[in-house]
């Protein structure tokens, strides 16, 4: 129990009082250590500072922002939160889905600053966990390299490689996380380690997929990237009501593809899409494409295929169409998932649950290829086997029915897929109300990934509600 948990139990200090806490002495102390901006609520730039991507978390009101401009002050604002013991979040992109980096009375490490993308001649990228997706294929492009990641470019370069990393790329390459080969990170005691597979390689295995914010504040990382390369492309728009036979006819299709060939469908009750990425000439791409055409029994109503250089083709799949709305700065809407682990008994009861709300959206990924040539215990991300990853979108503006209604209607797709998906959930999605969540994220790698915080996050530094760490018991108060 940390020191504010047992004022307010004990009532010693009303709760209002423990906006008071810590004293303003200490947080004019640690102003005068950091170099970058340190906003509190009242300081001028504050509203925006504490904003993450989601409007929905905009009444969180955390005790600070410490606007991080090096190691140090990571460092500082992590001991800071330990002594006095308040939550402590970091922030990359700022996609959590729950919101868990705008974090109620207690400090957001941002680490926007911590931006630098260095391409090195033998194609190793030195990215600042600030990074976000957009500058990051920019910049690699531009050298001739890439690093198979996500396509929204707004999302930040941490979140997504911490939980694994899912892209158009993966099937050929594997998942982001797969490239990493070092990071630096600021653990719980305040250290600054640089880690790697011979640098305590039970925090670098953890960090491949087992999700941000649980095992300390990462503010760069080392990456393997692999050459640039065109990509052709394909999106195939069907009419409604194919939606149970596109499903079905992808489900057999997919895995029966090469690794240089990835798709994603965009499923709802108005739309039955499906568009994707082949590492090889388009006329061959066309061949595979025309093969599902037949499974499906049904032309396309809109057909287009195109070759682009791999930004192009990164900023083409950046707003897919099952996204509640278009591609904003800001957004509000809720999300959750699961993972196929194995053939559907039967797709169209499956298509069904998806487009029972007209007002729900869903994205599947393909799995397979080099994603699941990598042991499910190489690395923390476990999902290794699944044949598809399922994300669900519903938007919760007030026009939508508000956050309860489109909670309710995610959680609806959630929990009535049927056993083939079982206990599954992908945890760069997080989902405050999934079921299990712990072995739903984490899989057969939970005990080894609770192993590994314990041992660099003892006293629960950065645990929160959905976090690996336990909940912190003891805390030493004292001076910054």
């Amino acid at each position: 129990m940390d020191r504010r948990t047992f004022l307010r139990i004990s009532g010693a200090v009303p709760v209002a009082g423990l906006a008071a806490w810590p004293p303003a002495d200490d947080w004019a102390r640690l102003r005068k250590r950091l170099a970058g901006p340190l906003f509190r609520p009242g300081d001028p730039g504050f509203p925006e500072a504490k904003q993450g991507f989601f409007t929905l978390y905009d009444d969180r009101t955390p005790a600070a922002v410490v606007g991080a401009a090096r190691v140090e002050d990571v460092q500082a604002a992590v001991a800071f939160a330990a002594r006095h013991g308040l939550p402590v979040a970091a922030r990359s992109g700022g996609h959590s889905y729950p919101g868990y980096s705008t974090v109620d009375g207690g400090i957001v490490v941002d680490l926007s600053r911590f931006s630098g993308i260095d391409v090195r001649p033998d194609g190793r990228a030195v990215i600042g966990a600030g990074a976000r997706l957009e500058p990051v294929a920019a910049t690699l492009a531009a050298a001739g390299r890439v690093l198979p990641a996500g396509s929204c470019g707004t999302v930040g370069i941490a979140g997504l490689a911490l939980g694994g990393g899912v892209g158009v790329l993966d099937r050929e390459h594997g998942l982001t996380c797969d490239h990493l080969e070092a990071a630096r990170i600021v653990t719980a005691d305040a250290r600054v380690r640089t880690v790697s597979a011979v640098a305590e390689p039970d925090l670098f295995w953890a960090l491949r997929g087992g999700g941000g914010g649980n095992f300390g504040i990462v503010t760069a990382f080392t990456f393997r990237t692999v050459p640039v390369a065109d990509v052709a492309t394909f999106k195939l728009a069907f009419p409604v009501g194919t939606q149970a036979a596109l499903l079905a006819a992808w489900l057999e299709w997919q895995p029966s593809m090469p690794d240089e060939l990835w798709s994603g469908m965009g499923l709802g009750a108005g739309h039955a899409t499906l568009d994707g990425t082949f590492l090889g000439p388009e006329a061959r791409m066309n061949e595979l494409v025309d093969d599902l055409v037949r499974r499906v029994g049904t032309p396309p109503a809109e057909r287009g295929a195109r070759v682009l250089d791999h930004l192009g083709a990164m900023r083409a799949f950046d707003d897919r169409d099952s996204r509640p709305g278009p591609a904003a700065d800001r957004a509000a809407y809720v999300g959750t998932s699961r993972m196929l682990m194995r053939p559907l008994a039967d797709p169209g009861a499956v298509a069904g649950v998806l487009t029972r709300d007209p007002r729900l959206g869903t994205i599947i990924d393909a799995g397979g290829g080099a994603i699941a040539r990598v042991g499910v215990r190489e690395t923390a991300f476990p999902h290794r086997t699944a044949l598809a990853g399922f994300q669900f979108l519903h938007g919760a503006e007030a026009a939508d029915g508000g956050e309860a209604e489109a909670r309710r209607s995610v959680a609806a797709a959630r929990d009535g897929l049927g056993p083939e998906f079982g206990t599954t959930g992908y945890v760069n999605y997080l989902d405050p109300e999934m079921p299990d969540w712990a072995q739903a994220y984490y899989g057969v790698n939970l005990p080894k990934l609770r192993a590994v915080a314990r041992k660099y996050d003892p006293r629960g530094v950065f645990a929160f509600p959905q976090g690996l760490s336990a909940p912190r018991s003891t805390v030493h108060i004292g001076d910054t």
